[in-house]
């Protein structure tokens, strides 16, 4: 007999990519197997995300692109905007199943015969439900795997639904992380990225309670000495959770490496006030300060949001002199969008559309000038670099642990090596060129 083939697609961030490889195994044993969204299923699964405006639009059009490839197959959605508005999803046509929070994860219990549905079919449970955990990892490439270590939030940014959609802050029991890391570096992967909603909040919950039995810092801690793991990347961590031991702990650690996330989201505090953001800009320079002192060639990425409402463009230009002053690496600019349920969709002093993308505009040009400033000021320095496994266009692509983007010739040998270069030049799409050493 044929096996039933099932296919996924994933919106959003890096901790969705690490569930949707998580339910995909779950395909896997159930006797599935598990083919490109391009190609021709029998199920498709689409995990969802509900962070920006785009992400909602973009649902229906993979959806469409399912329906393309094989008109009678099943489709499920999943994740966080079937967790928030499940009956607008299912009204979309072509949907015959929608998961929410807590039954994503028992997908495999929710299909029978995969005959299609007249109308799509409804299970979400009520997001107070959403508090246990379940642990996951991604395998994207054969360089890179996302290792999931806490879910949820309990902060009230009142921009944010990430709460709404996924529950409040729990954590993976820290054996669990380090037998899923041992597991990752098992399969010669050389990279682990930690993810989470909230992850320096790590430790809360890990044995169902609000207690933290272990924190961030004995979690780096622990995975610093997991065997065969060359490189651990913390993806995004908040600035008032990333403490100075935890910074130190990086700076002389075995695998961590320099490169740090930290969202800021508004360079006026006032903005971070109507945020409710749980820090101010003064201790956010601190933080850079603290990382730049024990590791001068650190990257720092900043995610930063434009056209809050209430913003002004003396608080606007508040935030671009902020981070044009500041010794950080890249930015990733999000134009605020209006989420239905938080408090910030009926805040006064709203932003028209117009203004928000002339915002974003500006800052995605002072990104590319701070990117270009952090690579010519490695010029010259020796690093190790990770390649990827992909060919595009005649060039291989890797980064060095301080997220260097550089480029080669492509040569299949190199993929998936680690290798000591010297950076030596900045090519016409800025990325660097090397020797090897």
């Amino acid at each position: 007999m044929d096996k039933k083939k099932v296919a996924f697609y994933t919106l959003g961030c890096k901790l969705n990519f690490s569930e949707t490889s998580t339910i995909a195994r779950s395909f896997v044993e159930e006797g599935f197997e598990r083919v490109d969204f391009s190609e021709v299923a029998d199920m498709y699964v689409i995990n969802t995300c509900s962070v920006t405006e785009n992400a909602d639009k973009r649902f229906k059009t993979i959806v469409k692109q399912a329906q393309k490839a094989n008109e009678k197959a099943f489709v499920a959605a999943v994740g966080c905007y079937a967790q928030l508005k499940p009956e607008e999803l299912a009204a979309v046509d072509g949907v015959d199943l929608v998961l929410g929070a807590t039954e994503k994860f028992k997908i495999t219990d929710y299909i029978n015969d995969l005959s299609k549905n007249d109308f799509g079919e409804v299970h979400s449970c009520e997001i107070e439900d959403a508090d246990f955990y379940v642990g996951s990892y991604a395998i994207g490439d054969r360089t890179r795997a996302f290792l999931k270590v806490q879910d949820g939030c309990d902060y009230k940014c009142t921009y944010c639904t990430i709460p709404l959609a996924r529950g409040i802050s729990r954590s993976d029991k820290l054996q669990n992380v380090l037998d899923n890391a041992a597991e990752i570096a098992s399969k010669d992967i050389k990279e682990i990225v930690l993810t989470g909603v909230n992850i320096g909040d790590y430790g809360k919950g890990e044995f169902g309670n609000k207690k933290h039995e272990h924190t961030f810092l004995d979690l780096v801690k622990a995975l610093d000495t997991v065997e065969g793991i060359h490189r651990l990347r913390i993806s995004s961590i908040e600035p008032n959770l990333l403490k100075n031991e935890t910074i130190d702990f990086v700076a002389q650690s075995n695998s961590f490496v320099p490169h740090f996330h930290i969202p800021l989201q508004s360079g006026s505090d006032e903005v971070l006030k109507l945020m409710r953001r749980r820090y101010l800009t003064n201790l956010y320079i601190d933080r850079v300060r603290k990382i730049k002192t024990v590791m001068p060639h650190a990257c720092i990425g900043v995610d930063v949001i434009v056209g809050f409402p209430g913003e002004t463009e003396e608080h606007f230009l508040e935030t671009y002199h902020f981070l044009n002053d500041l010794d950080i690496s890249y930015l990733h600019v999000f134009t605020y969008s209006e989420r239905e349920n938080t408090a910030a969709a009926n805040m006064e002093g709203v932003v028209p559309k117009n203004v928000r993308a002339k915002r974003s505009k500006m800052l995605r040009g002072l990104s590319v000038k701070k990117r270009r400033a952090f690579y010519e000021s490695q010029l010259g320095t020796k690093r190790t670099v990770l390649f990827e496994s992909e060919n595009k266009e005649g060039y291989i692509y890797g980064f060095t642990e301080n997220y260097v983007k550089v480029k080669a010739s492509w040569n299949p040998a190199l993929v998936n090596t680690l290798h000591n270069v010297k950076l030596t030049e900045i090519d016409e799409d800025g990325i660097v060129r090397f020797s090897f050493t």
